[in-house]
């Protein structure tokens, strides 16, 4: 595992790049009235980074709909777990908490045909 600013990544999966529409909604209330659809900035089995100046709180559970390549559309549930408010490179970490075992198999084979992240 390497540092990035002083923080030590802790993540579990391999990042790939991945510039794919990701719809947001919160779990917790009504925070969000609708949908938000934010670009993801990469991927991996665990998470998403989605890029955004509009930031939600860390903690804070949202249900995520991802449109794969190749036209299939999987849902989650997840937990913002960072957020990083740089104008124009912000955005918030996500965690996947709860992905159905089929939409798992679909996002891996999804991430084995997109390019890998510096590692």
């Amino acid at each position: 595992m390497k540092a990035t600013q002083g923080r030590k990544d802790q993540r579990k999966h391999a990042r790939r790049r991945a510039e794919l529409a990701i719809n947001v909604s919160t779990v917790d209330g009504p925070k969000v009235v609708g949908q938000l659809q934010f670009p993801s900035g990469d991927l991996s089995e665990g998470g998403a980074f989605l890029r955004s100046d509009l930031l939600l709180e860390e903690g804070e559970i949202v249900n995520v709909d991802i449109a794969l390549p190749g036209g299939r559309t999987i849902k989650a549930t997840a937990r913002v777990v960072r957020t990083n408010q740089s104008h124009g490179e912000g955005g918030m970490g996500i965690e996947f908490v709860r992905l159905a075992d089929s939409d798992r198999k679909s996002l891996l084979l999804s991430l084995m045909t997109l390019s890998a992240t510096g590692s």
